[in-house]
């Protein structure tokens, strides 16, 4: 049961590493264009765009991707806690 905890964390930590990615192209104009851009969104949009929905951005500024992060790292911690 150890080693399915320890995949899956390290499957949620490189998730994590996608979205961090993600949210810093989107201060580079047209960088989400690119095709790693592309494969990003195709990953992590589908995750933050539930977020949006409850949290749509204030002005220029979208608060969705920090309680995403904060939501990952909760469900992380539970997990981590249960095995």
């Amino acid at each position: 049961m150890g080693n399915i905890v320890y995949y899956l964390s390290l499957v949620l930590r490189f998730y994590e590493t996608m979205m961090l990615i993600y949210i810093i192209m989107s201060w580079v104009p047209e960088s989400r264009q690119t095709q790693l851009g592309r494969v990003l969104a195709s990953f992590v949009e589908p995750y933050l765009s539930i977020f949006r929905k409850i949290i749509p951005p204030i002005g220029m500024i979208d608060f969705s991707p920090i309680v995403a992060f904060i939501v990952l790292d909760i469900a992380m911690q539970g997990l981590f806690r249960l095995f």
